[in-house]
């Protein structure tokens, strides 16, 4: 299973970045695309170490990809974002490490210079199943399309700068889906236990930005705000990921990618068995192939 959806990944970022290469020549000037893709490895092996340890490998992937389009009085914004890791060793087997799939797209129709009247789509899941590795046994708490995240709403978006973005929707419908029945059952994420699908109805406001702040080091910031009409409209929901990348030469860099998350239904299991909302907080530091496009 771990290898078909590894292949699938890799099937899905090497398509990502031929179609659009074979797209280049002739391309309208009003198209700005770009992106990077990265493959880390690492390896432990030990013989008669004093020390002591395990062999160990693992490798992690990730593939950024952005096409944004302007023309006129329309805006368009698209943006793809995967993630996928794993790391072995002879003790606990194979575990994943990261996994995300992210996709954004907004349209935008120009009302005054850098002001628009925008609809904005953003959908978010995970390729494979994930476990909390803290429990004996290991707790079986996601898989593909559980949850997953679709996020329409209307609104405006403003663009003063060349690297920034900010949209900021009013009237925003939020679906979290759980199609495993385990964790339906479980009343995870939100859903009403035995139901697959939890919604919302508020107010989003998302903030980005992607600057080159010095010669081969740049920086891609999002940071996210919701608020639910219908239910405890204080308690407000944050995501904030940030990614800082490196170059070294052409070919390798280093990149620091954090994901910070606070989700008021997402209830996370304690050390004493008792379960809420709590921040969540990932950080990713790599070191190998990187290639810029």
């Amino acid at each position: 299973m771990i290898r078909k959806e590894f292949y699938t990944l890799l099937l899905v970022i090497v398509t990502g970045i031929i179609l659009p290469a074979k797209a280049q020549p002739g391309l309208d000037t009003t198209w700005r695309r770009g992106g990077n893709i990265g493959i880390n490895l690492n390896q432990v092996s030990l013989s008669n170490w004093a020390a002591g340890g395990e062999n160990a490998v693992g490798f992690n992937m990730q593939f950024n990809y952005f096409a944004n389009y302007k023309k006129g009085r329309h805006l368009l914004n698209n943006t793809l974002e995967m993630d996928y890791g794993l790391n072995k060793t002879k003790s606990e087997g194979t575990k994943k490490t990261n996994d995300k799939l992210y996709l954004s797209s907004i349209y935008g129709y120009e009302l005054r210079k850098n002001l628009y009247l925008s609809g904005l789509l953003t959908f978010q899941t995970q390729f494979a199943k994930g476990y909390d590795y803290n429990t004996d046994p290991r707790t079986y708490i996601s898989r593909f399309m559980s949850p997953g995240y679709l996020l329409i709403g209307a609104g405006l978006t403003w663009t003063p700068r060349t690297w920034f973005t900010a949209t900021f929707t009013p009237a925003t419908w939020r679906g979290t889906f759980v199609n495993s029945n385990i964790l339906s059952d479980e009343g995870q994420f939100g859903v009403t236990p035995g139901k697959h699908l939890f919604s919302e109805f508020g107010a989003n406001l998302r903030m980005e930005a992607r600057y080159e702040f010095l010669k081969n080091m740049s920086i891609f910031s999002r940071l996210a705000f919701y608020s639910n009409y219908l239910k405890n409209p204080q308690n407000i929901d944050i995501t904030w990921d940030v990614q800082l990348i490196m170059a070294i030469n052409q070919w390798f860099s280093t990149t620091l990618t954090t994901n910070m998350l606070y989700d008021d239904d997402t209830k996370i299991l304690q050390k004493d068995g008792s379960k809420g909302p709590r921040l969540q907080f990932k950080e990713v530091l790599a070191l190998g192939f990187q290639f810029t496009f």
